[in-house]
């Protein structure tokens, strides 16, 4: 098979929109954009206390700016298309700093500069 051919692992969902990731990862994510959105934090403190707490590579902020920041809200909208999530449904916050133009690093401005 090629999945393992590749060193991948396959997974099997019948029919469905999204990975199994990105359906786990995106809820995580557009969590971490509500709290910033209701609370003053540190954007390094947060990506820090994930790194170290759960052994992540990266926290959530950080992977968001690598991704992109229009990457996610698309895949979020998408998946809240197809199952009717509140938890898929894209961060305000988010969806403005899209507006702006702050995609991450690919633009060189997201949640951080760079």
């Amino acid at each position: 098979m090629l999945c393992e051919w590749l060193g991948k692992t396959p997974v099997d969902l019948g029919d469905r929109a999204g990975y199994v990731v990105n359906h786990l990862l995106l809820p995580y994510l557009n969590s971490a954009m509500r709290m910033l959105e209701s609370r003053d934090l540190s954007l390094a403190e947060v990506d820090a206390a994930v790194e170290r707490g759960f052994g992540y590579p990266m926290g959530p902020f950080a992977l968001l700016d690598t991704i992109g920041l229009d990457v996610s809200p698309a895949i979020q909208q998408r998946l809240h298309e197809e199952f009717d999530e509140p938890s898929l449904t894209p961060a305000t916050l988010l969806e403005q700093l899209v507006d702006l133009g702050h995609l991450g690093r690919k633009t060189g401005m997201g949640l951080r500069a760079y």
